[in-house]
């Protein structure tokens, strides 16, 4: 044979082998395409399951939440409010369990072999007097613990985390089907007063019940627009001392200053001498907050009293700028009682409000809000800096437990931006008592989100 004749065999013996391979190759190649996008159809069809039960769900949810509203309770006293959590999640076949760490109520659902996910809401609210025009606003007064008559509001959402909470259990228990594992829901009490995550712990919250694998929160946002969510990955929320002083003096007539040691001068002095703790004693870079919320002193114009209470916020991010303020407050408290001629101060560290930093896991956090770009849309789920306002939802962390909370949008989209502008109306901030948030479609985006967040970590 020809050295010409063989060279055209060996090339149309590779044109033929080249042609066979092809649809080979485009087949693997399909087959991997499917491969890959399999998850984002599994993904679809999740989120649409959930969508549908929501639908089922919603206007009895909303009942829920204005009912909620309208009954609202301070911290340590959600006798009613647990009651109706209980029954609720009892309804879903969830084996459930009150008054555990006071008021707490833990809920149960296992589901087979899988992961555990714990998914907490607390249910306490705060002695404001409502002042919204809401058809369903609370008229709730009661004493507080000091005797005095206020008025109470769940000016900081709660009632919204308890109905997105049972939204979500309902979705779970009725998608059984979708999911593997077991659920742990809380209903934490005292929230507000930075003692109910530690009251469950301390209960065995992680002894008597599954240990978690993952824990999950959501809050209310107040300048957030509802149909999206913000998060924070590592450090979320600052850590939370409460510090009270009694300054001391010596009390007399205010006609004759020179036979008293006057401790509302005193108490004035020190609450401006506090404010050099932050801006000349602790570095710039380190965020740092210590505010007097209240101080009180005195009964008539024209007594100097004998002493002055004042009720104080601390904030920090790192434990050593922590003590720092700590203790500068009883060395600046104790120098203007010197320099006064008064007697030493009593300066007490509240433990029992200590709330510590938040840190959302950095691992779980960007597994979840990949979920919640799917769910509603990269624009909708924002990146937010760290807040100096305090959660006892990191104290879920114990044990190593992966943790992660995100804010839930509540404001009305057009008001949102209309406060962004130059001179617009403000947003009333949690807490305040013009806080109404918008349940429609608050509540959806909360039971969607949660609900995907859950099944992400527990799906077959």
């Amino acid at each position: 044979m020809s050295y010409a004749r063989t060279r055209i065999l060996l090339l149309s013996l590779a044109a033929f082998l080249l042609c066979a391979a092809l649809p080979l190759a485009g087949s693997a190649r399909l087959q991997k395409k499917s491969a890959d996008e399999k998850p984002k159809e599994d993904s679809k069809d999740l989120t649409s399951a959930v969508k549908k039960r929501l639908d089922v769900e919603y206007s009895d949810l909303e009942a829920l939440y204005k009912h909620l509203h309208r009954n609202p309770e301070l911290s340590l006293r959600e006798l009613k409010t647990a009651d109706r959590m209980a029954k609720e999640l009892t309804k879903q076949g969830f084996k459930v369990t009150t008054k555990f760490g006071g008021t707490g109520v833990v809920a149960v659902l296992e589901n087979g072999k899988g992961p555990t996910v714990l998914v907490r809401t607390d249910m306490d609210a705060l002695p404001v007097a409502e002042n919204t025009d809401l058809a369903y606003a609370s008229k709730a007064r009661v004493r507080d613990k000091n005797d005095v008559e206020v008025g109470v509001m769940h000016a900081c959402g709660h009632d919204v985390h308890m109905t997105c909470w049972v939204g979500t259990a309902r979705v779970l228990a009725s998608l059984k089907d979708k999911w593997k594992g077991t659920l742990v829901f809380i209903a934490q009490p005292a929230e507000e007063i930075g003692r109910g995550a530690h009251l469950m712990l301390e209960a065995g919250l992680y002894k008597k019940f599954p240990k978690p694998d993952y824990a999950l929160a959501l809050h209310c946002d107040s300048s957030r627009a509802h149909g999206t969510v913000g998060f924070t990955e590592g450090l979320a929320m600052a850590n939370v001392d409460s510090v009270d002083v009694t300054v001391k003096g010596k009390g007399g007539h205010g006609a004759t200053p020179h036979l008293t040691v006057d401790p509302v001068v005193l108490a004035a002095r020190i609450v401006l001498d506090l404010q050099t703790l932050v801006s000349r004693e602790v570095d710039p870079l380190d965020p740092a907050v210590v505010t007097v919320g209240s101080i009180h002193g005195g009964t008539k114009h024209n007594i100097i009293p004998p002493e002055v209470k004042l009720q104080i916020t601390v904030r920090s991010t790192k434990e050593k700028v922590r003590m720092q303020l700590l203790s500068g407050i009883k060395r600046i408290a104790e120098a203007c009682a010197k320099g006064a001629n008064a007697p030493p101060p009593d300066v007490k560290v509240d433990t029992t409000e200590f709330t510590p930093a938040l840190h959302n896991d950095p691992a779980l956090t960007r597994k979840i809000t990949g979920v919640f770009r799917e769910v509603l849309g990269a624009e909708n789920v924002k990146e937010r800096a760290p807040l100096m306002g305090g959660e006892d939802f990191s104290r879920y962390s114990q044990g190593k437990v992966p943790i992660f909370l995100y804010w839930l949008g509540t404001v009305d989209p057009k008001r949102v931006e209309e406060a962004a502008k130059q001179g617009g109306k403000p947003l009333p901030s949690m807490h305040s008592e013009f806080y109404a948030p918008v349940p429609e479609p608050s509540i959806r985006t909360g039971v969607l989100t949660m609900s995907r967040a859950v099944l992400e970590l527990l799906a077959k």
